[in-house]
């Protein structure tokens, strides 16, 4: 077999009996094992001396190193994280274009490739991740690299009137058509590309499914990223660390809501934190018997937007709390810290509530592990926002809309309120989408649609200049 060669902006080693992170990083390094290969990437350091470490686990290699201040500002937190960041995630009051900045981005995907190069073998299969790297593919062809190339997009792709906001989204996207699988979370994500290819550039989509644009003939899937749910309900299983005393209706007086985000604006922390307020003032009875733990870790904390986002909780949560405590009940707490992934399933299952509200998401995998660490005989319910992709697939949660404050209090209620029979139903639904979409589904239907990918020729003459509304 082939090696697989991953590329993301982060690599996450992953050293022997160690509980990974999250998902992307299980998913990634189960397929590297099964292969062997290399994890290539950003150390995360800034650094003047381009120095490349690189450190052997078994069969995997993980090559990393580091940026200097100028890269880190211009392609991190500038083009990646002021740009596509706000731009994918439907803000463009909130985006910030520098040319400056977009060359620097252009320049550190170059980098990467060259960096890359040496390393290589003829038949390795490449696989990138997400909005870092968009143009890694297009950097990689031009130093002559002709192995198989793939992409997936963690992140939503937003409609071709939200993407034109980015001054040069030609180039930007003629640069993502040099892959030749590129997999997005949901059908609405592939759906919205696909219609800026044949609007925008006069690309058409083949007899075989694939897209021809800008020259190059490529495919383009759904892949929605899973979890692993056995390995995830042994962990909530398991934890014996110290007591929560947040706990399950059954084993104390008040009943619990969960919601663990990074600190981000998309993840619609404020509207939630005004949603469960409202749900206090509309719903008294809940008072003294619920409490709410909102695990937020700081993200990007020099960057001004995140600053100010938690500056804003802050007071919020300060406002509630002083409005509503009482000696012997806090209804909110605010955690800006990170906790063990063993905690966090341990939290998940003895919460009634999962609390999973983001105003826009690939995916979100917290809702997919909330379900999962639940205890099948006494199951917890989820209120989803219809902005995470996830809602597409877990439709036997409690639906919201994040813009709604009133909607978001009554879902509490209800949740809350839930006979067993209807959360049990609920939970049987919702594990039975999240196997069928599990970790090993995402990383083998990628991978199995990349290895076999071969290029069409067009059967189309296309323009591939961008459209021009006439006068």
């Amino acid at each position: 077999m082939s090696r697989l060669v991953v590329v993301s902006n982060r690599v996450a080693p992953i050293k022997p009996g160690k509980v990974a992170a999250g998902g992307l990083a299980v998913g990634v390094y189960d397929a590297l094992r099964q292969a062997g290969g290399i994890w290539f990437g950003w150390s995360g350091e800034i650094s003047a001396t381009p120095t490349i470490n690189a450190e052997e686990v078994g069969n995997i290699t993980y090559v990393t190193l580091p940026l200097n201040k100028r890269d880190y500002d211009q392609y991190y937190r500038g083009f990646s994280n002021n740009t596509l960041w706000p731009i994918f995630h439907y803000r463009i009051d909130l985006a910030r274009y520098s040319r400056e900045e977009y060359d620097g981005y252009r320049r550190v995907n170059g980098m990467l490739a060259e960096k890359l190069l040496p390393l290589l073998k003829p038949d390795d299969i490449i696989w990138i991740h997400d909005y870092h790297l968009i143009p890694f593919a297009e950097a990689c062809r031009q130093l002559g690299i002709r192995n198989r190339i793939g992409f997936f997009l963690h992140i939503p792709f937003p409609a071709p009137e939200i993407l034109t906001a980015i001054p040069p989204h030609n180039e930007l996207l003629k640069t993502l058509c040099y892959y030749d699988l590129i997999g997005f979370q949901t059908d609405t994500d592939r759906l919205a590309f696909q219609d800026y290819i044949t609007r925008e550039v006069r690309g058409v989509i083949e007899p075989d499914g694939s897209l021809t644009a800008y020259g190059q003939n490529f495919r383009a899937g759904v892949y929605p990223i899973g979890v692993v749910p056995d390995e995830i309900q042994k962990l909530a299983e398991g934890y014996k660390g110290r007591a929560h005393p947040m706990r399950r209706a059954s084993d104390a007086t008040r009943q619990t809501i969960i919601s663990v985000d990074r600190l981000d604006y998309s993840k619609g922390l404020v509207e939630r934190f005004r949603a469960y307020e409202e749900f206090l003032d509309r719903y008294p009875k809940h008072r003294n018997n619920v409490e709410f733990l909102q695990i937020a870790p700081t993200s990007r904390s020099d960057v001004r937007t995140y600053q100010h986002i938690r500056e804003q909780l802050e007071s919020q949560a300060g406002h509630l709390n002083g409005r509503l405590s009482d000696l012997d009940w806090t209804p909110l707490h605010y955690l800006n810290k990170s906790y063990d992934r063993r905690v966090l399933m341990g939290l998940f299952r003895t919460a009634d509530v999962g609390f999973v509200t983001p105003l826009r998401d690939g995916m979100n995998l917290v809702a997919k592990e909330y379900v999962a660490a639940q205890d099948p005989e006494d199951p917890g319910v989820l209120v989803l926002s219809r902005f995470a992709g996830a809602a597409r697939e877990l439709t036997s949660a409690l639906i919201v809309n994040p813009y709604d404050c009133v909607g978001m209090a009554e879902a509490l209620d209800r949740a809350l309120s839930m006979p067993l029979a209807e959360r049990k139903d609920r939970y049987e639904h919702l594990m039975r989408a999240i196997r069928a979409a599990d970790l090993d589904a995402w990383r083998d239907n990628f991978m199995r649609d990349l290895r076999s990918y071969v290029s069409q020729p067009s059967t189309t003459v296309i323009e591939t200049e961008e459209l021009v509304e006439p006068d």
